[in-house]
């Protein structure tokens, strides 16, 4: 009778399940979870921050921007800020404090796509994110929707550079932030004239 030794399935030869870049990915995913933990429990004291000024049309949508699953409402902020404050610097602030806070995506999708690849659209943002990164980020980070979460996470399971991230995600959101700083002055303004 012939002994037949059982085979186990194994990782690919020469590859350790805790290597370095594993423990990168799932410090990655651990601290973009405990960032929107922290967010959600102290909701109400973080939007507090936009009477703050210019500190708090920074920090306010770094925040809120950091929520990878639940949004938060930061561009009311930027509205009301930019009613008060120099609408222009009010939207390059916060468009960078927002584009900063959505690292927290990039960190979701770096340290493992399984976080997200079941949600609905992942799959059709992820093939934008393959043949049109610049173009995909500038765009939904330009205009006010949820996409730019998944877009985050694509763009992180993808290895799109950081500084990509940052730079294309930055200037949509920056423009995006800029308009909404001056329908705040411009609302406010057009609201002293009707009133007066």
């Amino acid at each position: 009778m012939e002994e037949t030794s059982e085979v186990t399935p194994s990782a690919k030869p020469g590859r350790r399940f805790w290597s370095k870049q594993r423990f990168f990915q799932i410090g990655s995913l651990v601290f973009a979870a405990a960032v929107c933990a922290v967010i959600v429990i102290f909701r109400s004291q973080i939007a507090g921050f936009g009477e703050y000024g210019y500190f708090g049309a920074f920090l306010v949508p770094l925040l809120c921007s950091a929520t990878v699953v639940v949004p938060v409402p930061g561009l009311i902020i930027v509205f009301t800020l930019g009613a008060v404050l120099n609408p222009l610097l009010v939207g390059v602030i916060s468009g960078v404090g927002g584009t900063l806070g959505e690292t927290t995506g990039y960190l979701v999708g770096y340290g493992g796509r399984a976080a997200v690849e079941n949600v609905g659209l992942y799959k059709r943002v992820e093939g934008w994110m393959k043949h049109w990164a610049p173009i995909t980020l500038f765009v939904l980070a330009l205009i006010p929707n949820p996409l730019f979460d998944i877009a985050g996470a694509a763009a992180g399971a993808l290895r799109v550079p950081l500084w990509k991230f940052w730079l294309y995600g930055g200037a949509g959101r920056i423009i995006k932030h800029a308009a909404f700083a001056f329908a705040g002055a411009w609302g406010v303004e057009f609201a002293r004239r009707l009133l007066s």
